[in-house]
């Protein structure tokens, strides 16, 4: 064991310096799924498999399809502009600035990881000594966590119980993250054509083939794909798994169901409105539900709200409802990151 863990270890070097001397991006983007995959191994072998299934469903799945994407669009505006033969004096200008950023960028990068590589080499030189009494690792905090977490919160899992009651707040952060980050996006490419007219041929535009083969597969794969991701999702607080690993699964989904049967009828039960319905929802509550958690705990005031039975589905309080919200923004966040990145538009 102790060999193939110095085996991925090696990978995980290679993969990362190919991508820096890479001159290919599709290439760069292989390596990086490559990179992604050996990551989510190393998280298993490390015991951490809710780190190891948001890394597969992610980093290796929706990341980089998005990535794909990106390129292709890239790839597109590229044709666009050599068939213009005429430059301005700014994009000449501009051209130029490109040039001598192109001619300084690796003298640059490497410069500023070394500059990073240092800091935190100084940094790791400060930290305590493994095995250390003073480590912050051997504190009262963690100890909290492992003996009375599953009194507290009610969860089985740990992890779960720690980032959704102890931490609830640092959750709640990150999925706002995410709803900004696709709020940006919505704002910087949505296609905001008055015409409908061209909105409908935009729309046909980026209708994906009909392929029968990945329509008859998907027909298959997207109930069981879905439902895997509920799976994983309402379990968050029983086994591995959660808000985030559940809901990039769900958003895999809808990705697959776009491409087999296109945006019309992914449309008519998901599209921009349910997005916002959904995700600022499910933020609202969750928001609201901790407030009044931390509100009654601080000032210990009964909460009045069951852990139920540890084990059973329904139990652990506010953390499996937390779960579902967590769930919602990151599957509608994936979705809609492909879809705007794709076409401009849900």
């Amino acid at each position: 064991m102790e060999s193939f863990r110095i085996l991925l270890l090696i990978f995980l070097v290679l993969c990362a310096l190919s991508v820096s001397f890479s001159k290919n991006l599709l290439v760069s983007i292989i390596i990086y799924m490559s990179y992604s995959l050996i990551m989510s191994m190393i998280w298993v072998l490390l015991e951490s498999p809710d780190l190891a299934i948001t890394e597969a469903a992610v980093g290796a799945g929706v990341t980089s399809v998005l990535f794909f994407i990106t390129l292709k669009r890239i790839s597109a505006i590229g044709k666009e502009h050599v068939e213009k033969p005429d430059e301005t004096t700014r994009e000449i200008h501009t051209r130029t600035w490109v040039r001598r950023f192109e001619r300084y960028y690796k003298e640059a990068a490497i410069i500023l990881g070394m500059v990073i590589i240092v800091a935190l080499l100084f940094t790791a030189s400060n930290t305590p000594a493994f095995g250390n009494a003073d480590n912050p690792q051997n504190n009262e905090v963690s100890e909290r966590y492992l003996e009375k977490g599953l009194e507290e919160t009610g969860a089985v899992n740990a992890v779960t119980g720690m980032i959704l009651d102890y931490r609830a707040f640092d959750t709640f952060g990150e999925s706002c993250v995410l709803f900004i980050a696709a709020a940006c996006v919505l704002i910087l490419l949505r296609d905001d054509k008055s015409d409908t007219t061209e909105k409908a041929i935009r729309n046909e535009r980026f209708e994906p083939v009909s392929d029968t083969i990945l329509q008859a597969s998907a027909k298959i794969l997207f109930p069981a794909v879905m439902i895997f991701g509920i799976y994983i999702l309402l379990n968050g607080h029983l086994s591995p798994g959660g808000g985030f690993s559940g809901g990039a699964i769900m958003g895999a989904g809808l990705i697959l169901h776009v491409n087999a049967f296109g945006y019309k009828k992914t449309q008519k039960f998901f599209n921009e409105k349910t997005y916002k319905i959904i995700t600022v929802s499910a933020l609202s509550f969750y928001c609201l539900a901790k407030s009044y958690s931390f509100f009654t705990g601080a000032n210990h005031i009964p909460s009045g709200i069951p852990l139920g039975n540890a084990g059973d589905i329904i139990s652990s309080g506010l953390i499996l409802p937390l779960n579902i919200c967590v769930g919602l923004v990151v599957a509608c966040t994936m979705y809609a990151f492909y879809t705007l990145f794709k076409k401009g538009g849900m």
